[in-house]
């Protein structure tokens, strides 16, 4: 067997793990934060979400079932949520170097390596992990002993310029013509929307899109401080004139509460898993939703013409946002899940219900 390199993870306090290496071999610095799921290690290193992030595995075992085919549908990959892995580093406890997968072509660490993305394994993630949740995020740094860098505090950045798109891309040729701003989204959102007859126009995070012919608006997930994405914040403010319907997810929103005269802030730690339960607003309906976020809306500063759509039971914030009388709603979890459970899905059958409605009363 080649001999592993050995490697330490550094956080901003001080302390410090030794691993050995099974990605690419560079350091690296970024924000440390954690996952609980057990599956769909392809969907979250490919999730843009992750951008400036150095991400923990909790499940102990990663890389057993490798690295599914790069094969595409409708242009985009059936198997990935974009198409290059987002996340800055990974850390886990026991890597497998063998793996065994009907789809898959070739093994996580070798993945990684194309990718440029350091990974390390023999980590013991649950004293990491205990770290994260009593001090919240850390930064971190990867570091080979040949190679010593400063930290970096990735939330100082626009990330989601760095996520998005730089052109205008058009999917489908559905009936229903829905604009969706790309704030570093995930396939299966465009997929979802295909699905249900829609023709997707895709625009990049700053994009006025007010002069566009469409039917509804989507705001997709990414990564970062919604507060740095001043410029589409504004031009949801400029759509909401026109009343068309509106959809959010995730930094979508946190975005849309912001238009609509909200704050947001830093959660402690995040939510990043696939058993994240939320409670639908004035109902005792409890749905377990997959989540990736570091931010959230404070709901205490919701305009009166706002409600919550839906609450985390287990901290009580912010899952989600309506209008009271308007088709604007958003939701923080992800109802396309990809990976997760997709028990919420019913919400993009919503939000094309409001894109139809609104085109009738057009004609």
């Amino acid at each position: 067997m080649t001999q592993l390199r050995k490697v330490r993870l550094i956080l901003e306090d001080g302390t410090t793990f030794e691993g050995k290496s099974f990605g690419y071999e560079r350091s690296v610095a970024g924000e440390v934060v954690f996952y609980t799921a057990m599956t769909g290690y392809p969907e979250s290193l490919t999730d843009p979400s992750y951008t400036g992030q150095i991400l923990v595995s909790t499940f102990p075992l990663i890389g057993n079932y490798g690295v599914p085919s790069d094969s595409k549908e409708q242009n985009l990959y059936e198997f990935y949520e974009s198409n290059k892995i987002h996340i800055t580093g990974l850390i886990v406890s026991d890597y497998s170097f063998e793996y065994s997968h009907w789809n898959a072509i070739k093994s996580l660490g070798d993945w990684l390596k194309e990718q440029k993305v350091p990974g390390l394994f023999g980590i013991d993630t649950r004293a990491l992990t205990k770290i994260i949740r009593v001090k919240g995020s850390l930064l971190g740094k990867i570091e080979f002993e040949d190679e010593v860098i400063d930290f970096y505090d990735p939330n100082q950045e626009n990330l989601v310029a760095i996520a998005s798109t730089d052109r205008v891309i058009t999917y489908g040729n559905g009936d229903y013509r829905v604009v969706l701003v790309d704030c570093g989204v995930k396939y299966n959102i465009i997929r979802c929307l295909l699905k249900r007859n829609a023709t997707v126009i895709v625009v990049p995070w700053d994009y006025d899109f007010n002069n566009e012919d469409f039917d509804g608006i989507f705001l997709s997930n990414g990564p970062g401080d919604p507060a740095l994405c001043d410029a589409t914040v504004e031009n949801i403010r400029k759509t909401m004139v026109a009343e068309k319907p509106i959809m959010g997810i995730c930094l979508g929103n946190q975005l849309l509460a912001r238009a609509a005269g909200a704050e947001t802030y830093k959660l402690k730690f995040g939510h990043r898993s696939h058993n994240q339960p939320v409670l639908l607003q004035g109902t005792d309906r409890c749905f377990i939703t997959s989540q990736n976020h570091g931010f959230a809306v404070d709901t205490k500063t919701l305009p009166s013409d706002w409600e919550p759509l839906f609450t985390n039971v287990n901290d009580q914030t912010n899952e989600g946002i309506r209008h009271k009388t308007k088709p604007f709603f958003s939701t923080q979890f992800h109802p396309e899940a990809s990976s997760g459970p997709t028990d919420t899905e019913f919400l993009f059958d919503d939000f094309m219900n409001n894109v139809i409605e609104y085109k009738k009363t057009k004609k």
